[in-house]
């Protein structure tokens, strides 16, 4: 199988760059990049990724917004959506992804050297659906 084509979706382009090389060189995963949602969305309309890694917090349109846009197209209602942010709990108050059919959500700061594992197992591949192609 072809290795996944993830769509890292971050405006810090430190965390940004990090996320890159943990998909593709640790995991020999695909990547292309975004820094804004509106951005995000045009990208995943072209090239349909596997999945898609969105940062929470963002100028203009947060991940939230983009992966509600993303969730209800017809065209990438399919391609499953994590959350990165550094602020993965609320207490007792409902996070701002209730209630959008995201796959999942990782803390910031994340372990490069596990990331591409933990995005498998948010969205249910397998060891062989993952592996280089």
């Amino acid at each position: 199988m072809t290795s996944p084509l993830a769509l890292v979706v971050e405006d810090d382009s430190s965390i940004r760059a990090l996320t890159e090389i943990a998909l593709t060189r640790l995991a020999g995963w695909r990547v292309i990049t975004a820094e804004r949602g509106r951005t995000a969305i045009e990208l995943a309309r072209e090239h349909r990724p596997s999945v898609i890694l969105m940062d929470l917090m963002m100028p203009e349109m947060d991940g939230v917004e983009a992966a509600r846009i993303l969730l209800g197209d017809a065209a990438t209602a399919d391609i499953p959506v994590v959350l990165l942010t550094a602020r993965p709990t609320f207490g007792d108050e409902d996070p701002p992804w209730a209630g959008v059919a995201i796959r999942g959500v990782i803390a910031k700061p994340f372990d490069p050297m596990s990331l591409a594992r933990q995005v498998a197992d948010l969205v249910g591949w397998s060891e062989d659906s993952i592996a280089d192609g």
